[in-house]
């Protein structure tokens, strides 16, 4: 099993990148590899219809590429929690919807990385959490850890709310938000000797890096 969901310790904080990343690290691997992004917020009219800037991240690091209304089944136009920006557009975000489209893009590839949004707590809508969409596609997770004032503790809160919530906590990917953050190295070793699955990789801070080059920052466990 090659699919996951990718959820962070926080919004901002470096899901889309690791994500891509992720997406490159699989490919490296011989696997058709695509992402999706079941709720966008924060999108733009290109002529073709809403699209969102991570979104098209997941897009141009697939292989194959898929169709973006599958990649994306609920882009919604304003840059807000999701169930804000679906109640102003007048749309409802349903689980019917993005597990279809999972599963087109399941019957089309070795490995999918489904990026999650905001926080593990942020809600898809009024009576659906990601808890719900992880349940249903039967996913591990993987946690996004960014790394800066605060992370030892946001990790291990979001670290247990995924297990509490029924989930698998696969792995977690450490990715340095702060470039000023004191004691690096030990806060990284700390979270290691605490956090209750192996750590994916360390992502520096290294903003513009190709995806593909962050890659190799990767080494996936095994399943």
């Amino acid at each position: 099993m090659n699919h996951y969901y990718v959820t962070g310790t926080d919004t901002g904080i470096g899901k889309t990148l690791a994500s891509t990343a992720l997406l490159h690290a699989l490919r490296h691997r011989g696997l058709r590899a695509v992402g999706m992004k079941p709720v966008a917020s924060g999108c733009v009219d290109s002529g073709d219809g809403p699209r969102n800037e991570d979104a098209l991240a997941l897009l141009a690091a697939s292989d194959p590429r898929p169709d973006y209304a599958d990649l994306n089944p609920y882009a919604l136009p304003q840059p807000l929690a999701p169930e804000i920006a679906a109640h102003e557009a007048g749309v409802e975000v349903g689980l019917e919807k993005i597990v279809a489209a999972f599963r087109r893009l399941q019957a089309s590839a070795d490995a999918v990385v489904v990026e999650g949004v905001g926080g593990w707590a942020a809600p898809l809508a009024t009576t659906l959490d990601q808890a719900d969409l992880v349940r249903a596609l039967r996913l591990p997770v993987i946690l996004v850890v960014g790394m800066r004032l605060g992370c030892l503790n946001h990790a291990r809160l979001t670290a247990r709310a995924i297990l509490d919530d029924g989930c698998e906590l696969a792995g977690w990917i450490a990715n340095h938000v702060d470039a000023g953050m004191e004691r690096q190295d030990e806060n990284f070793e700390l979270l290691t000797a605490r956090m209750q699955a192996p750590c994916w990789g360390r992502i520096p801070f290294s903003p513009g890096s190709a995806p593909e080059v962050l890659s190799k920052r990767l080494q996936m466990e095994d399943r």
